[in-house]
C-alpha cells in the first residue's frame, strides 16, 4: 500500500471547485452533500477538508461529533485497500447512499444509519398541486396568502440579491438567536457568491415588500436541491407559497425536489415531514469493522 505521506491535505476552498465539481456532478446521486455548494458552504461547520494522492476525498466531521471520509467518486471506483488504510484514520465513509451498499463486505465493514441524517425528497408534482387530503393545510395557507397580499414571484437574479438580503436580516432577527445558532452566515455567503457557486432560486414579494426566497441548485438530472429558504411569519402563507410556486417553475426534467435533512431538530423534522415527503433518501455510514 502506498504510505499515507503521499496525502495532500488542504482546508476546502473555492479554488478546489474546478476539481470537485465535476466529480460530484457525475457520482449522480439525489443526495444534497453531492454538490460543491454544499460543501463550501458548510465547510466551517463540518470542518472539510481536501485529502489528495491521485483519488480526492473529503474529511469532514458530522454534527453529532464523528470524523468521516465523503468520497468524490462511487463506492465501484474506490480502491478498496487504500480504502481501509484511509478509513483507519476516521470513524467512517459518509454519505453512502443505499445503493452502494452491495460494494462493503459485510466481513469487513458495519453500516449504520441515523435518522437525522436522511434527505427529504418530495416530486416535483406534489410541491406544484399540493394534491390530496393530507395536504389540504398547505393549500388553505397558500390560499391564505394568495388571497391576503398583493404579491409578486420573480427569479432571484444578482439585481435582487439585496432585497433577498433584507429578507435574510429579518429571518434572522426573527429566529431569536445568536446568527452562529443558525444557518444565516452559510446562506448570507451563498447570496454574497451566488454567481460564483452557480446557484439558481426564486424571490416572493408581498405588499410590494421582499417577503420571502429560495435558492438551490440541479444534484442531478432529475433533482433539484433547495439549500435556502427564508422568509418573513409577518406574511402568512409564504413558505407554502414559495415551495409551490418555485416547483411550478422548474424546467420539466426534474422530478424531485430535495428539502434536506432534519438534523434532529423536532422544528425541521416536523416541518418538513408536514409536506409529506415521497422518499427519506438514506444516508450510510460505513464502519471498517477494527
Amino acid at each position: 500500500m502506498r504510505p499515507l505521506l503521499t496525502m495532500q491535505i488542504e482546508k476546502l476552498s473555492l479554488h478546489h471547485m474546478d476539481a470537485l465539481a465535476p466529480l460530484l456532478r457525475a457520482i449522480t446521486v439525489p443526495i444534497s452533500e453531492y454538490c460543491f455548494a454544499n460543501l463550501y458552504l458548510f465547510r466551517e461547520s463540518h470542518g472539510y477538508e481536501v485529502l489528495s494522492d491521485g483519488g480526492i476525498f473529503i474529511k469532514g466531521r458530522t454534527y453529532d461529533g464523528f470524523t468521516y471520509l465523503m468520497p468524490t467518486v462511487s463506492a465501484s471506483q474506490l480502491d478498496a485497500a487504500r480504502l481501509q488504510q484511509l478509513l483507519r484514520d476516521v470513524d467512517f465513509l459518509f454519505p453512502v447512499p443505499e445503493e452502494w451498499l452491495g460494494a462493503f463486505d459485510p466481513a469487513q465493514y458495519e453500516v449504520s444509519f441515523r435518522e437525522g441524517d436522511a434527505d427529504y425528497l418530495y416530486t416535483v408534482e406534489k410541491m406544484s398541486t399540493l394534491a390530496g387530503r393530507k395536504l389540504h393545510k398547505k393549500r388553505n395557507l397558500l390560499k391564505q396568502f394568495v388571497e391576503s397580499y398583493r404579491h409578486e414571484a420573480l427569479p432571484l437574479t444578482t439585481s435582487r440579491l439585496v432585497d433577498a438580503r433584507l429578507v435574510l436580516d429579518g429571518w434572522q432577527k426573527e429566529s431569536n438567536r445568536d446568527a452562529g445558532q443558525t444557518d444565516f452566515g452559510p446562506c448570507r455567503e451563498a447570496l454574497d457568491r451566488y454567481e460564483e457557486l452557480v446557484l439558481c432560486g426564486g424571490i416572493t414579494y408581498a405588499e410590494g415588500e421582499p417577503a420571502g426566497f429560495v435558492l438551490g441548485e440541479e444534484v442531478n438530472d432529475e433533482t433539484y436541491v433547495l439549500h435556502f429558504a427564508k422568509a418573513l411569519t409577518k406574511f402568512k402563507g409564504v413558505y407554502q407559497f414559495m415551495f409551490n410556486n418555485f416547483a411550478k417553475i422548474l424546467p420539466p426534467k426534474y422530478k424531485y425536489l430535495n428539502l434536506e435533512q432534519d438534523l434532529d431538530k423536532e422544528n425541521l423534522r416536523v416541518f418538513k415531514s408536514s409536506y409529506v415527503p415521497d422518499a427519506l433518501v438514506k444516508k450510510a455510514r460505513v464502519r471498517l469493522r477494527r
